[in-house]
């Protein structure tokens, strides 16, 4: 038999049952869409969640009076504190001009320079900020532990990893989120693809029966099916994909040249995604009907 009978037959089926193939084939495209948006989010927060890691510095101030020499042995302290990278030194007079961009009324009515010498210290992993921020300040509430700086010059010691945390939260959130979301829609899709073909095989019930009858085999019967689900996956796919398009065109393109988010994630470029999401539609349909015909075509 000629591939194109099973095609006209699958489309005939399709015609047949457009209310349950157009529920079906929308699934589809809410379900390709929601994975075309969580591939890119999740390596754009992934991007944003790396960075900010990267970001994660221990500020050392120095006391008002710390004199040049003082931020010398400051620094070799430091430098040799176990966890530590690198250290970066910002003076008094490098910290006032640059607060001085941001406020600089407030700065001109002091009169004087209240800000201290700062080391910026980077420690050797993201993870280790806590651990040099307690060597630092010796244990953390005055405890002493090995390896931590003594030093009288330096006032005070702080990070920035609850800030850290906080934003780490909000990408697993997202991440999450989308996932669960993506998982339920993938589901939903092959129910509804099960329950079309289960439909088509239902309305068509007496003619498998004299196909069994004369002889037909069991693939033979079910290539039309597999060909309905298909169908369905790869239209569906293909409406998400323009869909996809054209907001790629028209909105993220647009967005990229004012958040720099956009303009400077990681993502993957547009023609892989396109494989993997056809690759996706197609997969979930062709489960679908698998699912349905295993349990249904029983004749």
């Amino acid at each position: 038999m000629r591939p194109g009978f099973f095609v006209r037959e699958s489309l005939r089926s399709m015609r047949r049952n457009a209310v349950p193939s157009f529920a079906a084939l929308a699934s589809i495209l809410v379900t390709t869409l929601v994975i075309g948006v969580f591939i890119p989010v999740v390596q754009a927060t992934n991007g944003a969640a790396n960075a900010v890691r990267g970001r994660v510095l221990v500020d050392v101030f120095m006391n008002t009076s710390a004199t040049a020499a003082n931020d010398a042995t400051a620094r070799t302290d430091i430098l040799h504190a176990p966890h530590v990278k690198s250290v970066q030194f910002v003076s008094k007079a490098q910290a006032l001009a640059q607060q001085s961009k941001l406020n600089p009324q407030a700065y001109q009515a002091l009169g004087y320079n209240p800000l201290p010498d700062t080391f910026r210290v980077t420690p050797d992993a993201p993870g280790d900020s806590q651990l040099v921020l307690a060597e630092l300040t010796q244990g953390g509430g005055g405890t002493p532990v090995a390896g931590a700086v003594h030093d009288s010059m330096i006032a005070s010691v702080s990070n920035s990893q609850s800030e850290t945390n906080k934003i780490l939260t909000v990408t697993r959130l997202v991440k999450i989120t989308m996932a669960v979301l993506a998982i339920l829609l993938i589901v939903a899709s092959m129910l509804l693809i099960a329950n079309t073909i289960r439909l088509s095989l239902f309305s068509r019930r007496r003619e498998v029966e004299v196909m069994k009858l004369v002889g037909a085999t069991d693939w033979f019967i079910r290539w039309p099916f597999v060909l309905e689900g298909l169908f369905l996956g790869a239209i569906g796919g293909a409406a998400a994909i323009v869909v996809l398009a054209v907001a790629k065109l028209t909105v993220i393109n647009s967005l990229s040249s004012t958040f720099s988010l956009v303009a400077h994630s990681a993502t993957i470029s547009f023609i892989p995604l396109i494989i993997i999401l056809m690759a996706c539609a197609i997969s979930v349909s062709t489960l679908g009907s698998g699912l349905s015909l295993r349990r249904f075509l029983r004749v």
